[in-house]
């Protein structure tokens, strides 16, 4: 294919543009419409405030300023660390099946934010969800590769098996924990349940940011062991890599993306089992390529998924976890008739 011939630097630009329209038109399009230039006007103009004249209203500026742009940027994140993810469980665990939502570490992450929003109250500040979250999906981690190991389930169906139980078993957990919370603060849950951007807020993204960028920055460096990964446990020790030890690591940097992205977003599931296969389709094998351009293309899915969960059903914003969860079904029968 021709994009398979392009360098990394080229798709990247390729990329950015892309990100850069979505944005335009996630911005642009709501329950109020505002020209695409307006986006930008506002945008140049509190970087630049002397370089062009405002000719919008303060409401459309707030609009842009506070509302979308937030979402749109936490969008952005969310859908690369869940593709991040999603390729590299994939690798470690050789499952093409593998996915922060089928193995259970976004119900972890949720388990964790419903625990600190319910019943902990916010001790540590803002980062008090994130840090329960990371908790909750390191030990829905845990589970999953404590009870593969117990039943003997190393195959890849089985895997997935095993992380399809413990997400059930941690959702009913987590809906415990809302049957026993205060029933008048039971709708801030909701957003975990059902996935959504909608309190997305400029002194918040800080967090998911450092996350993203020091995790994904480690994966990437990872990305020779994550090729040998690929092939298996045999060929990736006989280079030298400690198996094991690696495997725990990506896990560990898999489970703070999820739960950090999570206490942000709720739960959005299949995006880090779509992107990944997306990408390698066009782009190839090689890890070098596989988790940047699946972090560029999993920043697009969720924009765009986002943008049809607010026009859907305009004004209302439907949670996005619907349309992830309705796109990614498909997607799912689509890869059990590839086999």
């Amino acid at each position: 294919m021709m994009i398979q011939k392009l360098n990394l630097s080229s798709l990247i630009v390729l990329a950015i543009i892309l990100i850069v329209i979505s944005i335009s038109f996630a911005v642009s399009i709501g329950s109020v419409s505002i020209e695409i230039r307006t986006v930008w006007g506002v945008l140049i103009n509190k970087f630049f405030p002397e370089f062009i004249s405002p000719t919008w209203s303060k409401g459309r500026e707030a609009i842009i300023w506070d509302i979308r742009f937030p979402r749109a940027f936490l969008a952005l994140m969310v859908g690369s660390g869940l593709a991040i993810v999603g390729a590299s469980l994939q690798a470690v665990t050789r499952n093409p099946l593998a996915d922060p939502h089928l193995l259970g570490i976004s119900s972890g992450g949720a388990f964790g934010a419903i625990f600190a929003l319910l019943h902990t109250g916010l001790f540590f500040g803002l980062l008090t969800v994130p840090i329960f979250a990371f908790l909750g999906s390191l030990v829905a981690t845990v589970f999953v590769l404590g009870v593969s190991r117990f039943t003997d389930s190393t195959s890849a169906d089985r895997l997935v098996l095993v992380g399809v139980a413990i997400s059930f078993i941690v959702m009913a957990g987590a809906n415990i924990l809302i049957f026993l919370g205060d029933p008048r603060a039971t709708h801030t849950v909701v957003f975990w349940m059902l996935g959504g951007l909608g309190f997305a807020q400029w002194d918040h993204l800080i967090y998911p940011l450092i996350i993203l960028f020091l995790c994904g920055g480690w994966i990437f460096s990872q990305k020779d062991n994550l090729n040998a990964m690929t092939v298996g446990d045999e060929t990736a020790a006989t280079l030298g890599i400690d198996v094991r030890r690696f495997r725990i690591f990506i896990f560990i940097g898999c489970a703070l993306i999820t739960g950090v992205m999570v206490s942000f977003s709720g739960v959005i599931g299949f995006v880090g089992l779509m992107v990944p296969h997306i990408v390698r389709m066009i782009t190839g094998g090689d890890y070098i390529r596989v988790i940047p351009i699946s972090a560029i293309f999993g920043a697009i899915l969720l924009l765009w998924a986002d943008i049809v969960a607010r026009t859907i059903m305009s004004p209302e914003d439907m949670p996005i976890g619907i349309v992830t969860g309705l796109v990614g079904g498909i997607f799912f029968i689509w890869m059990i008739k590839k086999k």
